[in-house]
């Protein structure tokens, strides 16, 4: 069978509002180029992330209705802490209202200056709760993954060779964890194989590094190794996220990604005395123990998104979907990020768009075009997100994300005949300048200008 065939059906719906071309070139110029800035009722297709955007199951709305809203010791709690503890084998869970929240709580208690913390590659809000604490966000990806049309497997590892030169070069004790991050965001959704988490796990040992994992889409990673890494063809997605998270000392995770709700997140550690200290820092800042800033019918939303998401068949519907956007991208003669990733799809701005430099924005014009064409909303990953320095980062991407279980085939099909009137046009696509340069995460809120 090749039509994509959604596992469930709609029960409620939500009415979209059409635009006009010349309502959306008015709407993009008050938004100053930015389409953070873009009221949601001027979306069509809302692509900008998958972060808290999916829909929720019947079953996840059932578990809303049996929250309990105890300030401490609620059972809501400890629903989500046996659900997260079974998946994952970590015994201390803290809850937090999202995943940067528990980024926050972890740098703040091991970063610091003259700290440096590896990882595959950082996204956004990881590299800016690093560096807001005075430590140094280092990115060792593979070789293969500086190149758009490489089809290698798991695109996303680490450079195990790498990571040993940084911890010669600086010593291990200026590295207080290693991280991975599972599926590589900033690489292209790309997963990261057993095999290379085993490599770094081992470097992290002989050097007495702990390796703490950024696990917004475990499921879709494991999902990947089922389909890629040798002998785990016949493993249940459940056995390879628990052997994934087996291997790591803690982890953050954004449960609005493969938690499958729309706010909500978790900080995992398996230090005693970390764990205590991170404690303290929750009630200090997000509330106590067991709520982490929550509701408890968040916590049980959770919890069951939790279970959901682990379905083998879910998994397939969700990866196959968005293969076919990338697929149907690469026949227009766009050139993406291959394979296409787990949660979205990037396309190679630069290559796209090789007359507009970097410091022009190449991705934040193709962001634009794709608004003006049809109304449709994504992100840059390029010289917005992670500029600012002397040297801009290797590429320069947009990224397409897909929410969960939102929609249907012909949404996307829609989304590639607008892919497509850009792509014949790209020659008329201009440049843009920074009007206003936030000091963090600059692409939520910086305002640009075309350039003539």
């Amino acid at each position: 069978m090749k039509t994509i065939i959604e596992p469930f059906r709609i029960k409620a719906v939500e009415p979209l509002r059409m635009t006009t071309r010349e309502e959306r070139e008015g709407i993009l110029r008050d938004a100053h180029f930015n389409v953070f800035n873009i009221r949601s009722r001027d979306v069509l297709i809302d692509l900008l992330t998958d972060s808290g955007t999916g829909a929720m199951s019947s079953l996840q709305w059932a578990a809303i209705m049996r929250g309990d809203e105890s300030y401490a010791g609620a059972e809501s709690f400890f629903r989500f802490r046996d659900v997260v503890r079974d998946l994952t084998g970590f015994d201390h869970i803290l809850p937090t209202h999202q995943g940067r929240a528990a980024e926050r709580i972890l740098f703040e208690l091991v970063g610091g200056p003259r700290k440096i913390v590896p990882n595959n590659n950082h996204f956004d809000t990881t590299r800016a709760n690093i560096e807001h604490s005075g430590a140094e966000a280092v990115d060792l990806p593979i070789a293969e993954a500086a190149d758009p049309a490489n089809r290698h497997p798991f695109k996303g590892n680490m450079d195990v060779a790498k990571l040993e030169a940084l911890v010669a070069r600086v010593g291990a004790d200026r590295i207080p964890l290693c991280m991975v991050t599972v599926t590589n965001n900033s690489a292209g959704g790309q997963p990261v194989s057993l095999e290379n988490l085993r490599a770094v796990r081992a470097v992290c040992d002989r050097h007495g590094i702990p390796l703490f994992l950024d696990a917004c889409r475990f499921a879709e990673n494991a999902f990947f190794i089922k389909r890629r890494e040798r002998g785990y063809q016949e493993r249940g997605i459940r056995d390879i996220v628990r052997e994934m998270f087996e291997l790591a000392d803690g982890a953050t995770i954004s449960a609005k990604k493969d938690g499958l709700v729309n706010i909500g997140g978790i900080l995992l550690i398996r230090d005693e005395a970390l764990a205590q200290r991170a404690d303290a820092l929750l009630i200090l800042t997000e509330g106590f123990v067991t709520y982490g800033g929550l509701a408890g019918r968040d916590l049980e939303a959770m919890a069951q998104g939790l279970e959901e998401v682990v379905l083998e068949d879910y998994l397939a519907y969700r990866i196959r979907s968005t293969e076919y956007l990338g697929e149907r991208l690469l026949r227009i003669g766009y050139q993406i990020v291959e394979p296409p990733g787990g949660h979205a799809i990037y396309i190679d701005a630069g290559g796209l768009l090789p007359r507009i430099p970097p410091a022009q924005f190449p991705g934040q014009a193709l962001v634009c075009a794709l608004y003006r064409a049809a109304g449709i909303r994504s992100v840059e990953v390029g010289s917005v997100m992670f500029g600012g320095k002397d040297t801009p980062p290797p590429l320069e991407l947009v990224r397409l994300a897909i929410p969960r279980r939102v929609y249907t085939q012909s949404h996307i099909d829609y989304v590639v005949e607008a892919a497509a009137e850009v792509y014949a046009r790209r020659a008329e696509l201009r440049g843009l300048r920074m009007t206003h340069e936030p000091p963090f995460l600059r692409h939520f809120t910086a305002t640009f200008e075309e350039l003539a």
